[in-house]
């Protein structure tokens, strides 16, 4: 969805291209490397490693091209909240000191760390990983999700025909944790 978004966006009649969407997730390298489609939307350290293998090359990020997008959140029911708003505050919290470390720490600290995460991606390349996500500014600074980046996440989702009408920022994002 974020592919077509962006290639939308960026001037691209996306209704003169296919999009093979009945390929799950974490077949999209393999059917790549298989010879499906010309291009293919992949998270790192999985494009790094079709570059380091010579089946493709990274032509652009998404997250760097596509904007503001809210991609992962944490969602609780309200009533959930209401009864424990202790937990959302710990969690939004714990994320945020998180964000402060990657935003304080080099690109070997953090792959450092990341390397229990993908024991089979070796340190170099998942620093050059940290590197590529930090150079397209993939990285929120804050748990704060405004109003454009609810709104965009939206577009994406409409844009591929997913979802029929906007859903009320005010009523779905809870903010009272999050540091602007």
């Amino acid at each position: 969805m974020t592919l077509a978004y962006t290639l939308k966006e960026n001037g691209i009649d996306i209704n003169d291209l296919e999009f093979d969407t009945s390929i799950a997730f974490a077949s999209m390298s393999g059917a790549f490397i298989g010879g499906t489609g010309d291009y293919v939307s992949l998270f790192e350290p999985t494009a790094l490693g079709i570059e380091k293998e010579g089946y493709g090359y990274v032509v652009a990020s998404l997250g760097k091209l596509g904007g503001e997008v809210p991609y992962t959140t944490f969602n609780m029911k309200k009533s959930y909240l209401e009864n424990n708003p202790d937990v959302a505050k710990k969690f939004s919290k714990a994320i945020q000191k998180g964000l402060d470390y990657t935003f304080s720490h080099t690109d070997k600290e953090i792959a450092e760390l990341l390397t229990e995460y993908f024991p089979d991606t070796n340190i170099e390349d998942l620093e050059e990983v940290v590197k590529r996500y930090r150079e397209a500014d993939s990285w929120y600074s804050t748990t704060y999700i405004t109003e454009e980046g609810f709104k965009r996440v939206q577009d994406i989702m409409k844009n591929s025909n997913e979802l029929k009408k906007d859903a009320p920022y005010n009523l779905l994002v809870n903010n009272k944790y999050n540091k602007k």
